[in-house]
């Protein structure tokens, strides 16, 4: 998949470009989505991460800037300290969403 701002390629079904941070139109996508009735899975992110992909996939379920979702994560750690417990917790019970997974949906593989 192409950024429609800065043409560089990202991950099949990103709602944002890693590069520059565009939000990237909606494509409707095969199979169970939300928009369809299907259910959107709590995953942490298999090509979106920094760390353990945690962040970026509270910002996938979210619908939300993962740059942002970091941002806050990183506040509740410096400021209140238990932000480093939770996201070690995440990293532990979330399930790494399968390589080539939309992140809209919980059983497409492209």
């Amino acid at each position: 998949m192409t950024c429609v701002n800065c043409q560089k390629d990202i991950a099949v079904g990103s709602r944002f470009c890693y590069n520059c941070g565009a939000k990237q139109p909606e494509t409707p996508a095969p199979g169970l989505s939300p928009q369809t009735g299907g259910k959107r899975k709590l995953m942490r992110s298999s090509t979106d991460k920094k760390i353990a992909g945690v962040c970026a996939g509270l910002a996938d379920y979210f619908d939300l800037d993962p740059t942002i979702v970091r941002v806050v994560w990183l506040l509740a750690i410096l400021f209140a300290g238990t932000g480093v417990l939770a996201y070690l917790v995440l990293w532990i019970v979330l399930p790494v969403a399968p390589a080539g997974v939309i992140p809209t949906s919980a059983t497409v593989v492209s």
